[in-house]
């Protein structure tokens, strides 16, 4: 397996790996323990120093595997990162939102679940509107100055609410949000080079990136329906299976079929074409990956040595395939 590359996190010092691990769904709902296990060997052998985590993901229980897995194996505190995310923690007022009792509260959570002194990324999971964003600046910036975070970001915050966050950073000397991890994958693109375009050079804004996929869509595994073990499967992720039966849906599963005739052109999975263009954006810092098994994770880790195949002539067709966008692809 090809060695993955590293990155910066925006204009951090902190190289993460292009490609990581998340447990977003698999982590308790599809993967037990001792395979998530292999999973997470698998990709830490392959060059991957970054899992993504968050306090909601199977109601904290993911945060429990991950960290009884690194436990389990033992590796150096410095050769690997890990993230929670805080917004959806119970059902109680002072277990939701990002006031500064949730956010404190859920760090120290999560700490105990991973079985780790600190965080190395901690998230805003959404914008909490009910609470002062200064606020919340202020108590994941203290976080910071405890030692208990070492980078703090956002995800799935507009253009405005991260420059706001940054702005009041910087007024009352405070720590700014240093990353954002938004959905970015051919069919949901806007955010990340539009929105987002001016922040990654005025405040060196990181990104973290999930669903490359577009949760199984792109590749191609649903083009004859809903398989039975997939994530759309899962009662518990029922929106996913009607989103992907709408209209919308289908016309996705469409384009991807398309696709996938580009990719076996180059050699590649419908699934690799998706992730190694993901990889193509410089201004994306780490790719999230979900697999559900150490043969799918090798297969999409596969996929960073073939970024320079996405030349400009493949990009265009692929924009072809797509046929989503009035404006000419980003030139990167």
């Amino acid at each position: 397996m090809a060695t993955l590359g590293y990155r910066r996190l925006g204009r951090s010092g902190l190289k993460v790996s292009e490609l990581s691990y998340g447990s977003w769904v698999t982590f308790a709902n599809q993967l037990d323990t001792d395979a998530a296990a292999e999973c997470v060997r698998t990709a830490y052998e392959a060059g991957v120093n970054f899992f993504d985590g968050a306090e909601v993901y199977a109601d904290g229980r993911a945060e429990e595997i991950l960290g009884s897995i690194l436990r389990r194996y033992g590796w150096g505190r410095d050769t690997y990162c890990v993230s929670s995310k805080v917004f959806w923690g119970g059902e109680s007022p002072t277990q939701l939102g990002l006031s500064r009792k949730h956010v404190r509260d859920a760090c120290h959570a999560a700490l105990r679940r991973l079985g780790v002194d600190y965080l190395d990324l901690y998230f805003c999971h959404r914008p909490d509107e009910g609470t002062p964003i200064e606020e919340t600046v202020r108590a994941m910036s203290d976080l910071v100055h405890q030692g208990l975070v070492l980078y703090w970001g956002t995800s799935e915050w507009s253009a405005q609410q991260i420059q706001e966050a940054y702005g009041v950073a910087r007024e009352r000397s405070l720590e700014p949000p240093t990353m954002e991890q938004p959905q970015y994958n051919m069919f949901h693109r806007v955010r990340v080079e539009s929105e987002y375009r001016r922040l990654y050079d005025s405040l060196g804004l990181g990104t973290t990136t999930w669903s490359p996929l577009a949760s199984g869509i792109l590749t191609g595994k649903y083009a004859q329906g809903v398989t039975a073990g997939s994530r759309m499967g899962l009662a518990a992720y029922d929106w996913l299976r009607q989103r992907l039966e709408s209209p919308a849906g289908q016309s996705m599963v469409a384009k991807t079929n398309g696709l996938a005739s580009i990719a076996r052109e180059l050699g590649l999975t419908t699934a690799q074409l998706a992730i190694a263009w993901c990889l193509k954006n410089p201004n994306v810092s780490s790719v999230i990956l979900g697999a559900t098994s150490v043969q799918q994770l090798e297969e999409n880790l596969a996929a960073a040595a073939h970024v320079a195949d996405l030349t400009d002539e493949v990009l265009a067709r692929i924009e072809e395939v797509l046929d989503n966008r009035p404006d000419p692809p980003p030139s990167y």
